[in-house]
């Protein structure tokens, strides 16, 4: 992996599911910087220093691990939110669900997605999945340069 900070924001309501996630991302050794949020809504306040964030210095994210199916506001109100503001829509967002519903696929595309991932069954797996998403985001992609602050 390149030597740079990488922060990883997750919108995850599941708290066992964020636990996976956190220990298949520490094994995959992307676990420097996680972030983690309740829902949509949770997500647009963090990423807009609102809410429960206001007043916080939260870093910005290089890459999203959205969940589709969370309360309040869900995954894809979310995603369609932050793709169509300017100041938030460079960064790159990855699906990460159990939905193998082509609706979903299809439609997490509409909105601007940059990649869909189902997540796998096992431990093994997701480690497997996080080990590969690492390697193509964070040593194959180039990303834009975060905004000055």
């Amino acid at each position: 992996m390149k030597s740079q900070v990488v922060t990883i924001l997750i919108a995850e309501d599941d708290l066992d599911d964020r636990q996976m996630t956190t220990e298949a991302l520490q094994a995959a050794r992307l676990a420097n910087d996680l972030h983690f949020v309740d829902d949509g809504q949770d997500l647009l306040d963090y990423l807009r220093g609102e809410g429960r964030h206001a007043g916080e210095s939260s870093p910005r994210p290089t890459l999203i691990l959205l969940d589709l199916n969370m309360p309040r506001m869900d995954g894809r109100e979310a995603l369609a939110a932050i793709k169509s503001d300017p100041d938030l829509r460079q960064i790159p967002i990855v699906v990460l669900t159990t939905s193998t519903a082509d609706a979903d696929v299809c439609r997490s595309y509409d909105l601007g997605v940059n990649s869909y991932i189902t997540k796998p069954v096992t431990f093994s797996g997701l480690v497997d999945a996080m080990t590969s998403m690492g390697r193509y985001w964070f040593e194959l992609v180039q990303l834009p340069a975060s905004p000055a602050a």
